[in-house]
This record gives structure tokens, sequence and C-alpha cells, in this order.
């Protein structure tokens, strides 16, 4: 399986014109910790263990896919949305832009735990009045668990109300750059324009967007969603309902680590999860 996941990789140095595949192996670690490097990195890791556990027969044939945030452009890989090559490319160039949002206005994160998803909306929207870039609800990752994104100010201020308002832990991400958030609209044009010059052609599987948490499989509805997926929330909490109304039972991860299947047990009761990496 090893030559699958090395092929992955050549793959994605022969579309970005580098050895992104040597800076994965043998560093150095702060380059690609650059998110100019870790969104194709992940990009290629996760589809390199797709094409694996596809070749050894671990993975049946899926009813959905879904990724959360950058998981969503391997998932429209996996679903054949969109082609590796291309995607890869429109990832690199998501963290470039990404990473030139973050030089504009410099922004912040925090994971808000134990605090109803209505409740931290309102806070956001109080201290969004009162700061200027202001905080958001970015990431409604599982019941208990919400990410918010803005202005440094506008993050820590609606940090300290959640406190208030009841919030088990407040915990600060170790991050420059709002994701999801308002901060991003000042490369929006610019990402719109990369996904409207990367094909894309029909899914042959229902992929599962993060900013509606329903089945897409149209082109013209992927463009819309990756355009709105920079700048709105992650809808994640909702997207593992959803599939569990529809009869789902069996989710498989693939990437590092397993930190959706941990979301998963959380949202759903007894799903079985497998995390491939």
């Amino acid at each position: 399986m090893r030559p699958i996941l090395r092929g992955t990789f050549e793959r994605a140095d022969a579309a970005l014109g580098f050895a992104l595949s040597r800076l994965c192996w043998e560093g150095p670690e702060a380059e690609l910790n650059d998110t100019l490097n870790t969104q194709p990195a992940l990009f290629a890791h996760s589809l390199g263990a797709f094409y694996m556990a596809q070749m050894s027969g671990e993975l049946p044939a899926p009813d959905f896919v879904a990724g959360h945030s950058l998981g969503e452009f391997s998932a429209l890989c996996a679903a054949g949305a969109l082609a590796f090559e291309d995607g890869v490319k429109l990832v690199r160039e998501r963290g470039r832009l990404m990473k030139l949002a973050g030089e504009r206005a410099p922004g912040g994160m925090a994971a808000v735990l134990g605090l109803q998803p209505d409740a931290l909306r309102e806070v956001c929207a109080e201290v969004s009045a009162q700061h200027n870039p202001g905080v958001v609800v970015a990431n409604d990752n599982c019941p208990g668990q919400i990410v918010i994104s803005g202005g440094k100010e506008a993050v820590a201020a609606a940090s300290a109300i959640a406190k208030t308002k009841g919030a088990k832990r407040v915990l600060p991400l170790a991050v420059s750059i709002a994701s999801h958030s308002p901060l991003m609209h000042s490369i929006a044009d610019e990402f719109a324009a990369a996904v409207k010059n990367t094909p894309l052609v029909t899914a042959t599987i229902p992929v599962i967007g993060n900013t509606t948490a329903r089945p897409i499989t149209h082109p013209d509805d992927i463009r819309a969603e990756l355009n709105a997926q920079l700048t709105s929330p992650v809808r994640w909490t909702e997207t593992v309902q959803w599939l569990g109304a529809q009869g789902v039972t069996q989710f498989v991860e693939l990437g590092p680590k397993d930190v959706l299947c941990n979301l998963i047990k959380r949202t759903l009761t007894d799903p079985q999860t497998l995390a491939i990496s």
C-alpha cells in the first residue's frame, strides 16, 4: 500500500511544481505548518489514505461523503467531482489567499465548550455591535463544542462573556487567521475566480455541504458551496445529524488522527467509526 501513498504525493509534486512530499517527510516543520503548505499536504494525505483504503478493500463504496472545512475538498475529489491535480492546486491557492487575508487583517479563533449555539450566536452579535471587526460562530463541531472566529479583540471579548453565560471552558486557538469569518471577505473575489477556473463535474456520490448540511452534486452548487464556505460557518453537527437521519451508522475518517470520529461519537448514539491514516 505504501507505493500508493508515495504515488499520490508524487502526483501532488508534479501538479504544484515543487517537492511537497519532501517537505512532508523531511520538513522543516515551520515551513510545513505554513497554511500555504499545510492545506495541500492535508489534501494529499487524506486522498492517499482514501486510495489505499479503496485498493485494500477496507473501504466499502460510500453512500455519502463529507469533509470538515478543508476536508470538503478531499470529499469532492473522493466523490469524483474534482480531479486530484486540480484539487491540490486549488487548496494551495486557498492556503495562499487565506494567509494573505490573515496578513491584511490578523484575527483569532477560540473553542467554546458547553454553551448552546443560539446562546453563543447572541454573544457574538452583542460583541460585534461593539467591535470592528466582529466575531462569529465559525464551526459547530458537535453538541457542546463550537469555534468562534473574528477580530482578536472581539474573540477575546466574546470568550469572556461566554464564560459568564455558562461556558465550561474557552480555549484560544494558536492561529492568526480567522477562518470562516467575514475577515476572509478581502480574498473572496480572488478565491471565487480560482474556483471558477477549476474544472468540476457532477459528483457520483452526494457530498454533504459544510454551509447547508445537505447533499450537493451539481458543479454549480459545488462552486456556490466552496465560495460560501470561505466566510460561512461549518455546520458539522447538522451534517452528522442529517446523515444519521438517513440511516447512516458507519463512518470512516480518512486523514491524520481521529478528530471527526470523536465529534461523530458526541453527536450520534453508538455510531460505528473507523479512522484510516
